[in-house]
């Protein structure tokens, strides 16, 4: 049984996601339980920049994979959870 090839943009979203992510609770100080949303949003962030940087191009590159963009669209993607949880109900505690 062999296994399917993955190529390195997966892995390096998922790099680039954690370290985003891991930057903006550094950044935060806090961030709840919304850690798993946030490091999803990120990491399907990179994967998205990096296809979008493929075609329109990107000054900085680790091979095939458009690390600029990966950059921008994940925390894009960190942006877009920070927002809907700061504008969508809360729980009366």
């Amino acid at each position: 049984m062999t296994l399917p090839e993955i190529g390195p943009a997966p892995v390096l979203s998922l790099v680039v996601g954690v370290f985003h992510t891991a930057l903006y609770v550094l950044i935060r100080g806090q961030i709840g339980v919304r850690l798993p949303l946030v490091l999803l949003a990120a990491i399907l962030g990179a994967y998205a920049g990096s296809a979008l940087g493929a075609r329109l191009g990107d000054p900085i590159r680790l091979g095939d994979y458009s690390l600029l963009w990966a950059s921008v669209v994940a925390w894009a993607g960190i942006l877009v959870v920070a927002v809907t949880t700061i504008l969508g109900p809360t729980r009366a505690r």
